[in-house]
């Protein structure tokens, strides 16, 4: 297959490039309808009692349109003038807070108003004074859609001009620089293509265009390094530069073809899920991964050929730089290594073992946001609004009936529940609305709520509110994290084990990757759950971590932890099949390929850290998760614990496979071939 991606490349360069603009052209034309077509819904289980509870309300109540909620003072005129406004079906009575100083407004839709006319409504409330916030229903979901297209752009202003410097310095020039960022806009502009078609079969989330999107960019350039390295240490051995580029598409080939479908694998794995948010990312981020490794196997090659001589060869290296010595270093302690390094990563994963799980509220915005704005506005001089949600059991009885009183009684009884309110939906449906005295997320909201389900009633109820939905999400992550699990376990399993004919070297890739995805857990929550430094990142303390963090973050990062194993064992099994010398082979990859990790890892890092110049609080968390996640595995994780582990092992690592007839197993090496990067 490489063989004939690079007869294509070398034959037609410009017609390979020719297809590659009509895909970007078409991804950026098109796809970016994407971001009027965003949700900022996530975290929904079908079928659960949360979303039965709501269809029943919804049923019952009929065609509802959507509301909007004002803060402010000085809007009886506005009030007035906006009733007769188009898409307005009633403005209730101000209600004044209790230290006099704001009112606060429902305003009701009409069912179908557009978006265009809830918008023009609240531009008009807005005149009344600065201090007038007007928020909720189509609004915010309009502000998230907003808020994600700006993250993305903002993230691209930060970390291009970064990524291009970083290049330029890595491969000491502008041409071979600029190389993975053309892969980088073709993979950008199909990642967009890709979630537009995406959203007409579902829901796209505001976190999936910015985690998509900067993905992308990530591994284009993270393959595109190893491409581009790989050509110019061939271009070196054999200074003709078609060959060259023949032996680097063969060679690297097979290792971004094994790590683009680990990755691929490992996000497909989201897929297992029923949430939707989850499954479209699973798709996407898949669909991304595999567009990626196609653009860096076939524009690149065709690039690279029409570059000519302006890519210069790699420069020859002696074997006594930072990672020779580190190798050495780590092979006269092998097992001292091993316990400090596991020891250390540990001691960071610790902050995980209390990791909560909430959904996110207004407090996940910046602070410039109307919604965000009318959250602060309310916890000032409503604070009674912004406490727990309320605890929403969906009756199929009426309101008025004696045995809907008997049963919000029962309800009242519970412990945690402070107030009791029954609201007619409908002559057959009512809603019995607790108000709980605790946190969903915390231990005692769950009892809470798993307490006013138990209440027994002579009809059908069902429960919904945050605290429901929470429960409902952690139930489904409890049943369906074990499968998807093991979906990306036997597939990273299966892919490394024909990589490196090897039993051992795949269990090893799982142990030690989740190591690192165990620590940048216990930082996430460190920060963020904690309230540690999140001053640092434009957050606050939040008591908990968005639900759909944890599985967002080990999916990739555990993808992108085999990325770099895969990088390390290419050359350290290409070395053991010359020499059969296990011992050497571990010291000698390692110094092939710590120059290329550690530049990959970097410019990786500086990517993901344009998540956290973004302003959703649980893009900041993935994308701290993810640059911890990367550095720690880039670095301590196969830097030194990789090494240690293969050289304790020594030819285990290689079993059942048949070592090489060749010399046997040496002992300490004194030096190392003069190699160049990868």
């Amino acid at each position: 297959m490489f063989r004939v991606l690079t007869h294509v490349a070398l034959r037609r360069p410009v017609l390979v490039i020719v297809f590659w603009v009509a895909v970007v052209g078409l991804g950026f034309g098109f796809g970016g309808g994407v971001f009027a077509k965003l949700t900022a819904q996530v975290a929904t289980v079908p079928g659960s009692e949360n979303e039965r509870a709501l269809a029943l309300r919804d049923a019952a109540a009929g065609p509802q349109g959507a509301h909007l909620t004002v803060v402010g003072t000085g809007l009886d005129g506005v009030l007035q003038d906006a009733r007769a406004m188009p898409g307005v079906a009633a403005v209730g009575a101000p209600v004044p807070s209790a230290d006099g100083r704001a009112v606060l407004v429902d305003i009701a839709l009409t069912p179908g108003a557009s978006d265009e006319q809830a918008d023009a409504v609240a531009e008009h409330i807005r005149a009344a004074g600065p201090g007038v916030t007007v928020a909720g229903g189509p609004l915010t979901d309009l502000e998230f859609g907003r808020q994600a297209q700006s993250d993305v752009q903002r993230a691209e202003l930060f970390t291009l001009p970064i990524v291009l410097v970083l290049l330029v310095v890595v491969f000491g020039g502008l041409v071979a620089g600029v190389m993975p960022l053309i892969v980088a806009v073709a993979g950008t502009g199909a990642t967009f293509g890709i979630l537009y078609l995406g959203s007409f079969a579902t829901d796209i989330s505001v976190y999936a265009i910015q985690v998509a999107t900067m993905l992308s960019m990530g591994l284009a350039v993270d393959y595109g390094l190893l491409l581009i390295s790989r050509y110019r240490t061939e271009l070196a051995d054999t200074g003709e530069r078609d060959e060259a580029l023949r032996r680097a598409v063969a060679r690297a080939g097979r290792t971004i073809s094994v790590t683009g479908l680990t990755v691929a694998a490992s996000l497909l794995g989201l897929t297992v899920f029923p949430d939707a948010f989850l499954r479209s990312m699973g798709l996407a981020g898949a669909g991304v991964v595999v567009v990626d490794m196609l653009a860096v196997l076939t524009l690149l090659p065709a690039v690279l050929r029409l570059a000519g001589k302006r890519i210069k060869p790699a420069p020859a290296r002696d074997g006594t730089g930072v990672f020779a010595r580190l190798a050495l270093a780590v092979q006269r302690r092998p097992l001292l290594t091993t316990v400090v390094t596991a020891a250390a990563v540990l001691v960071l994963a610790i902050p995980s073992v209390h990791l909560r799980l909430a959904n996110s509220d207004a407090r996940a915005l910046p602070g410039s946001t109307e919604t965000r704005r009318q959250y602060d506005a309310l916890a000032a001089h409503f604070p009674q609004l912004v406490g727990p949600d309320v605890i929403a059991a969906v009756v199929r009885s009426p309101a008025a009936a004696p045995q809907t009183a008997a049963f919000a009684e029962r309800v009242r009884s519970v412990p945690g529940v402070t107030g009791v309110e029954v609201v007619p939906v409908s002559g057959a449906v009512s809603i019995v609305r607790a108000t709980p005295a605790h946190e969903p997320w915390t231990a005692a909201g769950r009892a809470t709520l798993q307490a006013v389900r138990d209440v027994p009633a002579p009809f059908e109820v069902l429960v919904a509110g945050d605290a429901a939905r929470l429960v409902d999400y952690r139930a489904m992550l409890a049943e369906y994290g074990p499968w998807a699990a093991l979906v990306v376990l036997v597939a990273t399993f299966v892919l490394l084990a024909a990589f490196t004919r090897s039993v051992l070297l795949p269990i090893k890739a799982v142990l030690t990757s989740l190591l690192s995805i165990a620590a940048a857990f216990g930082a996430v929550v460190w920060v963020f759950q904690d309230g540690h430094l999140a001053g640092w990142f434009g957050s606050q303390r939040l008591d908990a971590v968005d639900l759909t963090v944890p599985v967002l973050v080990a999916a990739i990062a555990f993808g992108l932890s085999v990325d770099y194993e895969v990088f390390l064992l290419a050359r350290i099994r290409e070395r053991y099949l010359q020499t059969g010398d296990a011992r050497a082979s571990v010291a000698v990859g390692l110094q092939q390929t710590g120059r290329i990790v550690t530049s990959a890892a970097l410019l990786l890092v500086v990517v993901f850290a344009g998540f956290l110049v973004g302003g959703f609080a649980p893009i900041k968390e993935i994308g701290l998760g993810l640059v911890l996640a990367i550095v720690l595995d880039a670095t301590v994780v196969r830097m030194l614990l990789v090494p240690a582990t293969m050289t304790l092992l020594g030819r285990a690592n290689w079993w059942p496979s048949r070592p090489p007839a060749i010399a046997p197993e040496g002992g300490q090496i004194r030096s190392l071939d003069p190699v160049a990067a990868p």
